[in-house]
Order: C-alpha cells, then structure tokens, then sequence
C-alpha cells in the first residue's frame, strides 16, 4: 500500500473551519488532526488526484477589479487550451455561435447516437462565477459530447466585473428562450457543475417564475447551491477537499463578487432555498471529499422531498468537481456516462 501524502493541516485549521461554517449554529466537536491515506478503491488518475498538496496560495483572494480580472484572463487562456486538445483527443468540434444575443460554444461529437439526433443539451460551465470564460466555456460540454454522445451548447455567460448577478442567469434564460425557438423542451436538457450547478438550478426558478417551458431533465453537479456557510462538509471536508479546500478559498469571495450585495439567500443565487416543487427530474453529482458534498445532498433531499424523481451520484475519494477534470480517467466516463443515460431516460427522442 502506497503511504499516505497528506495530512488534515490541525485542529486549529478545523476549528476555523467549523467557525467559517459557523452561520449553520453553535459550534460543535473538534476533530483531531489525521493522516488521509491514498484511496485504494479508485483509479490511478484520482488517486495522484487525491494526493495532490493544497496549494498554497489557495486563500490569495484578489484585492481589486484589476486584479480579478487578471485571474480571470489566465484561467480562460489555460481553459481554452485544456478545453482544446481535450476536443482533439476526444473526436469533438467545437464552434463559436450567439443564441439569444449570448455568445456560445456549440459542441458536437464525431458520432451522434439516432436516438440524440433531434436532443439539445444546454451547459452552465464551472468556475465560481468568474472563471472560464471564453473558450474555456466549453470543457465541460466537450466531455458530455463525447462520453454522452449529444450535441452541447456551451453558455459563456457573462462574469464579474463586466456584468453581476443576475446577469449569468439572464444569459442561462436567454439562450434558454432561444432553444426553445428550435426545439422541443422534452428533448432539451440542462446541466453544470459547481457555479454551473447552482446556475442550472437556478435557471429552472427563474423559468418558472417566467411561465416557461421546463427541460426534461437536469444534471447539476456538486452545485453551489447555498452561498450562506449553512452545510457540514464545510467543516468536516475543509482542507480535505484540495481544489476548494475550505470556504476561506477563492471561490466563496469569487461568488459574492458576483452576488454584488444582493441577498445570499435569495434562491436565484442559493437555489436550495428555493421551491422545488415541479422541478424536472434531476441526477446530482459529487465526491466523498468535496467541500460541497452538503450542498449536493441538501439540494437532492429538497428535490425529494417535493416529489421530484432525483438520482444523487457520490464518487469515492474524490475533491470538489475533479469528475470533470481528466478525461482519461474511468471515473469521468462514469460520471458523465451515467449522467448521459440519465438523460436518454427522460429526455423524448
């Protein structure tokens, strides 16, 4: 057995941990510090994963717009190109076109199954509400194309600081509106992970708030689904999840941005607080270290509770949306293989 690479920093770091997740109610037991040996039961690619070191610059939150938006431009350079030869791997083309008035990706496999011919699949890329941008919109989209076998349109919606909420959501419906022109909304599905996750979900609030057709289906993966702290794994997976490791992060100051003042509470921006009564059928997606893995299951117990048919999807060992971050890995054909199949359940031919 391989030895274990990481170490839960200390009871310290838990303890601020538990007080940043605080908003949830008086605090609780600590947690000792512990080892977190290699998982066993997973790939080779999720377990040099799961031993990746935090980074060490993971709380530098930047300070100005100038700054955002310098980060902002080199996480879209480094995604366009990830997203890039994961296409050229993959047998999938990807092309720039504008629905609704919102620029897109549209993203199309080598091969369209016949019974995804006449389907559409609309896409909320990750990133916290401020990453990704641009061609590195399409990612995501790139690896349900080729593992799912539909045809994806990726949204590049509009991020701080040239537009705040609610304009990633506006754009989301826009296109929405759009596809509804060509297509049927039992053929059409939505789906995204993390910031996309909340904006998938908070999309379908937002249309039936319009009187909108619904999609038949909905995949929001380890969705930001409450920006308010409330969530154990904020505590019990802080600095056990090494991509958004604790709330202290980039992410959480990331989304604020977005909110712009507004009410964190509102469920066009924390959807679990929303009603889900009459939502689509949904299949939710996380990992066993995941700061959100609360987030995850609190939306799909909501989803439940109002009578809709939900699939939640937890895979072993791993951290914040790292199903979605090596195409070579088993566990991503997995995840969006199943998702796909979800999909071909629900969605009219």
């Amino acid at each position: 057995m391989r030895r274990p690479r990481r170490t839960v920093a200390t009871a310290a770091a838990l303890l601020a941990g538990l007080a940043a997740a605080g908003a949830a109610g008086a605090q609780g037991r600590v947690a000792p510090a512990r080892p977190l040996p290699t998982p066993t039961d997973v790939s080779p690619q999720i377990q040099a994963m799961a031993d990746r070191p935090i980074a060490p610059n993971y709380a530098d939150v930047p300070k100005t717009l100038e700054a955002w938006t310098a980060r902002q431009k080199a996480s879209a350079e480094t995604g366009a190109k990830t997203a890039a030869d994961m296409a050229a791997r993959l047998h999938v083309t990807i092309e720039a076109k504008t629905m609704g008035g919102v620029p897109v990706f549209e993203v199309t496999p080598q091969t369209i199954p016949t019974q995804n011919r006449n389907r559409l699949l609309i896409n909320a890329h990750p990133g916290c509400y401020i990453l990704n941008g641009g061609r590195a919109a399409a990612t995501e989209a790139v690896l349900m194309a080729a593992f799912g076998g539909y045809r994806v349109i990726a949204v590049d919606y509009r991020m701080p600081p040239a537009a705040y909420f609610p304009a990633a959501l506006d754009d989301m419906i826009a296109v929405w509106q759009a596809a509804l022109k060509t297509h049927k909304a039992s053929r059409m599905a939505v789906f995204g992970s993390s910031a996309g996750g909340a904006l998938t979900l908070a999309m379908v609030h937002r249309a039936k708030q319009l009187g909108l057709p619904l999609p038949a289906a909905i995949a929001p993966g380890t969705p930001m689904a409450d920006l308010t702290g409330v969530g154990d794994s904020f505590a019990v997976n802080a600095e056990v999840d090494n991509i958004l490791v604790s709330r202290d992060g980039f992410c959480e100051p990331a989304a604020r941005l977005y909110a712009n003042g507004h009410d964190l509470k509102d469920p066009l921006l924390s959807p679990v607080y929303g009603d889900f009564r009459g939502f689509p059928p949904a299949i939710l997606t996380t990992g066993t270290r995941d700061l959100l893995l609360s987030n995850t299951v609190r939306t799909h117990r909501r989803l439940k509770d109002a009578g809709v048919p939900a699939e939640l999807n937890v895979f072993e060992a791993q951290s914040h949306n790292q199903y979605g971050r090596d195409d070579t890995a088993p566990e991503t054909r997995q995840a969006f293989g199943d998702i796909a199949a979800f999909f071909g359940r629900h969605l009219e031919r």
